[in-house]
């Protein structure tokens, strides 16, 4: 078997799709709540102009998934993977975002676990980058078994560079 980056994942409760251009305005309906970017190091992304550039730039990627609620049918939220490195066993997973409503619900843990699963079956790491104040994220992070192992200065689009903190997690750590 060979990785493919956008495979479709699925358990008893979601179904993480290949995110697709017509996904748009469904996948903006759950963004556009400011709520969502408070803690993030680009929190304008709730407005439809920075918004279109995120959903562009993740349909361009081709790693990042609509994350659909299977009990509703609702789209829930967006995730990727990013920065695959065969040569160094890496992949990256971010960009990760869901509606307030599926907030402390155990509903990151299980999508995370999917595409936990799937990568570990192809790399030994998998990355995390982390917003320096996105204190959620630092915590479900860690929560998977992953160290903080460096800081960064990330470039967003139209702003400054912003810091952010690098998590690792080897195979070996894997919490789930």
């Amino acid at each position: 078997m060979s990785f493919n980056i956008q495979p479709t994942l699925e358990n008893d409760q979601i179904l993480l799709a290949p995110l697709q251009p017509a996904d748009y305005n469904a996948l903006y309906a759950v963004a556009a709540d400011p709520a969502i970017w408070a803690q993030h190091p680009q929190n304008d992304r709730w407005k439809e102009d920075v918004f279109r550039d995120f959903f562009d730039t993740a349909i361009k990627s081709h790693g990042a998934f609509k994350i659909i609620d299977k009990t509703t049918g609702e789209i829930a939220g967006s995730t990727r993977y990013y920065e695959f490195d065969p040569a160094q066993s890496t992949i990256h997973i971010g960009y990760t975002f869901y509606a307030t409503k599926y907030w402390g619900t155990g509903f990151n843990k299980s999508v995370k676990k999917l595409m936990l699963d799937y990568a570990f079956q192809f790399v030994n790491n998998v990355g995390f980058h982390v917003g320096a104040y996105n204190f959620r994220s630092q915590i479900a992070v860690t929560r998977l078994g992953a160290l903080k192992v460096a800081e960064v200065d990330m470039a967003y689009p139209d702003q400054p560079n912003r810091h952010n903190f690098v998590y690792n997690l080897p195979k070996n750590d894997y919490l789930l």
